[in-house]
């Protein structure tokens, strides 16, 4: 399914997005009709809506369009896109007038298994912003992949931990669950854990990383996951933090979209 503003979506208006590729996105995943921390994935979209384009977004209006893709029964992962198809590289200065693609894909495995990941220095343009632009991270992803491993976690200049391509990373140390500071997107997954638990937040550097007794990823559609290599340190798969964290997680109550 591709529909824009509710409509099924024609090559030309999606042209803005392969050439200009200007814009932001949340991605749902619906479960029987209803998603975990929808008030959070609004409000993203919402703020980068008005931070990228200077305008305020409906969200009754984007809950309406998502609601077309989502079945009542079943597990579907949802995303929706705000763009504006009139904006290019000649018209960038204009007043933006952005609007809303919902595309759908079906929901991966329950349980996608672990993460081997490989660090690579890269800090991501807006990182408090979930934009549609992500070259740069796909293509350390790619070489990370091609090498061996799943995805690539980023890091900063001066060896900071910072985030996944697409998720946000937590550690566990002396028993305490360790979010990584710095410049990331506090993801939606990782938002919700905090709600529900004690934990802190800390700059961790790599040189750190040796000093944790597991490691995990949160992803919206996945939920949380074990990391069990970073470059050449492994990590359990098994943990009874993690295993904690993803019974709470499943717990966790969601909304109807």
């Amino acid at each position: 399914m591709i529909e824009l503003d509710g409509e099924p979506a024609a090559p030309d208006d999606l042209i803005a997005l392969a050439v200009t590729n200007y814009g932001h996105f949340t991605t749902l995943l619906v479960e029987d009709g209803a998603v975990r921390g929808l008030d959070l994935h609004l409000e993203r979209l919402i703020r980068d809506c008005r931070l990228l384009f200077g305008t305020p977004l409906d969200p009754d209006r984007v809950r309406a369009l998502a609601r077309r893709a989502a079945p009542e029964r079943g597990r579907r992962v949802v995303r929706v896109t705000v763009f504006d198809p009139a904006l290019g590289l000649a018209t960038m200065a204009a007043d933006a007038h952005p609007r809303v693609l919902v595309t759908a894909r079906p929901a991966p495995a329950a349980d996608p298994g672990p993460l081997r990941v490989r660090t690579a220095v890269h800090l991501r343009d807006l990182p408090e912003v979930k934009s549609v632009g992500l070259a740069a991270t796909l293509r350390l992803r790619r070489r990370a992949a091609r090498d061996g491993y799943d995805d690539v976690l980023l890091t900063g200049a001066d060896g900071a931990v910072l985030e996944g391509g697409t998720w946000n990373i937590g550690l566990v140390r002396d028993g305490e669950v360790v979010w990584p500071g710095g410049d990331i997107l506090a993801g939606t997954t990782r938002q919700l854990l905090r709600r529900a638990g004690d934990d802190v937040t800390d700059l961790v550097s790599v040189s750190e990383l040796g000093n944790c007794e597991a490691v995990f990823a949160t992803n919206a559609v996945t939920g949380v996951r074990p990391v069990v290599r970073i470059d050449e340190r492994a990590y359990p798969a098994v943990h009874p933090v993690l295993s904690r964290l993803a019974d709470t997680y499943r717990s966790l109550p969601a909304d109807p979209l």
